[in-house]
């Protein structure tokens, strides 16, 4: 049975439902703003493999991860792109969607994908709750602050209790740093010129903390088994959402298992646009990636470490991704036949989700001598939970193999279609010969710029 690791309590526990069979977990979706990163990603894929193990083991998984679709961001992007808040809000939930279905994240395994405009008046009403009860309280210009001084449980998940508390003074951001544990706000009022929504307080818009707190607690109700995001959110998102949840239904814990995947980096370095080291799914398939190649790389670390990409391993978990698929392609009907070996698949993946001893595990199936029809069979049990899509492998045809062109590569081609554009094609031959030097050719056709191996001739 699975063992997680649970911040709330610091340890890895065994695994028990409020009311199981039944398991309800929420994840902390996107702002739907700009494109994913591949660093919000990998989040999103933890869910994914926890509630895949979740249903292998026999729960039955009420999933919801919500959509934050009223922002400051939102709003200053509308602005920058002469668009409205739905366009903005509307084109980047579309594009988080296609990016999570290409990823094998599933969509469709939601029990809801809740919008926060959709429960605006759900959200008045909780914070009326908390006026009432006196922890929270309302300023002149009709924002509504939580008082953390009458809620003596917080800082109960990240340990803020250990600082000094500021009760009193007061925080209208949503951000802030880790020592400035203040008053946050619940309704945050705007001009009358200003995007917002009609209140008992006047306009204004809610707090970013209290739309996870309401859309979780109606769909999923006053408890959570699980509630997942990432490690940035432990403070101040996850904890406002703990002392605000308690405060408003007098029941404790909120949520039971808390459960947050760590940060990723790039070549070494926190990813950024200023350092050019920002990726996203699309710029990986412009680098002729298969996304599930990424989905392979991410579960070679664990979820709890933090995670260094580079596109070296990225190609690596192609080669190893495709070499997979050319296996399984090789063993033939599946035939259904019990294996030992995997019992230390599900050992491994109720271990706190290890997923990189699971792929070990996978690797060790397919250097077993025996029966490869039930290699075959058990390969597609553990693509359940590993969600490489290996069910579209036809036994005895081999993958068709898919090139992946080397980072230095492709920056050549990109110089030599800049000095094309520029009509300076005697320096872009230059490059098209050094890039076949490099075991590489280039294909001008239909306005279409090909690249692939140079074919070697046989001896």
């Amino acid at each position: 049975m699975l063992k997680i690791y649970n911040t709330l309590t610091k340890k890895v526990e065994k695994f028990e439902p409020i009311n199981p069979p039944n398991v309800g977990m929420y994840t902390c979706g996107p702002t739907v703003y700009d494109f994913m990163h591949i660093g919000n990603l990998r989040t999103f894929l933890l869910s994914d493999i926890l509630q895949r193990v979740l249903e292998y083991d026999g729960f039955n998984v009420k999933s919801v991860e919500n959509i934050t679709d009223i922002d400051d961001k939102i709003i200053n992007k509308a602005k920058e792109e002469n668009e409205s808040i739905e366009e903005i809000s509307n084109k980047f939930t579309e594009t988080f969607v296609k990016d999570t279905k290409r990823l094998n994240i599933m969509p469709e395994n939601l029990e809801a994908q809740p919008k926060a405009t959709e429960y605006i008046k759900k959200m008045i009403e909780f914070i009326q709750i908390l006026v009432r009860k006196e922890i929270a309280y309302v300023e002149n210009d009709g924002s509504v602050y939580f008082d953390i001084s009458k809620f003596p449980n917080y800082g109960k998940l990240s340990g803020v209790e250990k600082r000094e508390l500021k009760s009193g003074s007061r925080v209208l951001s949503d951000s802030y740093e880790k020592d400035d544990a203040q008053d946050f706000a619940l309704w945050k009022s705007v001009q009358n010129d200003e995007v917002g929504f009609n209140s008992p307080w006047g306009k204004g818009r809610p707090g970013w903390h209290i739309e996870c707190s309401v859309m979780s607690q109606e769909i999923l109700g006053n408890k959570l088994d699980i509630h997942a995001g990432g490690i940035d959110l432990i403070f101040p998102h996850h904890e406002n959402e703990i002392a605000q949840s308690e405060a408003k239904t007098g029941e404790s814990p909120f949520v039971k298992y808390w459960v947050h995947g760590a940060h990723m980096l790039v070549n070494g370095k926190k990813m950024s646009k200023s350092l050019n080291n920002f990726y996203t799914l699309d710029d990986l398939a412009k680098k002729n990636f298969d996304p599930l190649a990424l989905r392979y790389l991410y579960l070679q670390t664990h979820y709890r470490q933090e995670m260094n990409f580079t596109l070296e391993s990225l190609e690596a978990a192609q080669n190893a991704l495709n070499r997979l698929r050319e296996d399984l392609a090789g063993f033939g009907n599946p035939k259904e036949e019990y294996l030992e070996i995997e019992r230390d698949f599900y050992d491994a993946i109720n271990d706190d989700l290890n997923m990189p001893k699971a792929l070990a595990v996978v690797w060790d199936l397919i250097k077993l001598d025996e029966n490869p029809e039930a290699k075959a069979y058990s390969l597609l049990k553990f693509d359940k939970i590993l969600g490489f899509g290996l069910d579209k492998v036809k036994p005895g045809k081999k993958e068709e193999e898919k090139i992946v062109i080397p980072a230095e590569i492709q920056k050549l081609v990109e110089e030599r279609e800049g000095l094309r554009k520029l009509r300076r094609f005697h320096l872009a031959d230059q490059l098209r010969n050094k890039i076949k030097k490099m075991g590489f050719e280039i294909e001008d056709k239909g306005g279409e710029v090909k690249i692939k191996p140079v074919k070697q001739l046989s001896s």
